[in-house]
């Protein structure tokens, strides 16, 4: 089975900070011009990567779901989490995956809807150093990562952020047409990256429950058939199952 984006993401995960961290180690008594040339040479810059130059500019609370929508959602239950997606996509945690076609219809048309869950502290716990910058749960760990940019590198603690945020950022097709967003729901916030095209979306969506559960739902829509208030729908009814 093709592994999806964010199976790799945690595949290389570790991998891709050490080797990073390394060269931020080399780099330590630098000053923050020479520190961003190592982590451009290392991950790429702005323009090859917009998003690092770019943070959340929106804050949506309480969102429109699109309710009507919302009912013709499918469940799925997967280890430790469920969530209702989308007729027509497949949906892939790591190696689990159950794709829904229509009726005589072979073969995937690329729609699909990965997922990730992780425990409370997660991030805290791989990484114990950043307790020292205030970034204390999940939640403000992926706030620090997502409104780093790499103008702002001016010490180890930036640039590691930056490198986590190119790291943890899937496809998001034209990235210079991107928006960020916070976004607040019961029980719920966090933050979507996505992109609106003609022919495809991509929805990057970062959720974390007030037990500071985390959640990562990536949307490729191939089609355009989503919008927002359909997205929201979905993240609505993500779980922690036992």
């Amino acid at each position: 089975m093709k592994k999806g984006p964010v199976h790799d993401t945690l595949h290389y995960f570790l991998i891709a900070v050490f080797l990073a961290l390394a060269v931020l180690f080399i780099a330590r008594f630098a000053g923050g011009p020479i520190l961003r040339i190592y982590v451009q040479s290392g991950i790429g810059d702005c323009r090859r990567i917009p998003v690092l130059c770019m943070a959340p500019t929106q804050n949506i609370t309480g969102p429109q779901i699109d309710k009507e929508y919302a009912a013709t959602l499918i469940y799925n239950r997967f280890p430790r989490m469920s969530v209702s997606t989308p007729r027509g996509f497949s949906v892939v945690q790591e190696l689990i995956k159950k794709v829904y076609y229509k009726k005589h219809k072979r073969m995937d048309n690329g729609a699909v809807v990965y997922l990730l869950h992780q425990d409370p502290g997660y991030f805290i716990s791989l990484y114990p150093q950043v307790k020292a910058q205030g970034v204390a749960d999940n939640y403000h760990f992926m706030k620090r990562m997502l409104y780093s940019k790499e103008s702002d590198i001016n010490g180890i603690t930036e640039a590691f952020f930056v490198i986590m945020k190119s790291i943890f950022t899937p496809d998001l097709g034209d990235q210079s047409g991107v928006v960020m967003a916070e976004i607040s729901m019961p029980g719920k916030r966090g933050f979507i990256n996505y992109s609106l095209g003609k022919k495809d979306n991509y929805f990057d969506c970062n959720i974390i429950t007030d037990k500071d559960v985390f959640f990562k739902v990536y949307i490729k829509d191939r089609g355009a058939r989503l919008d927002l208030p359909k997205v929201f729908a979905v993240i609505s009814t993500l779980q922690e199952v036992e």
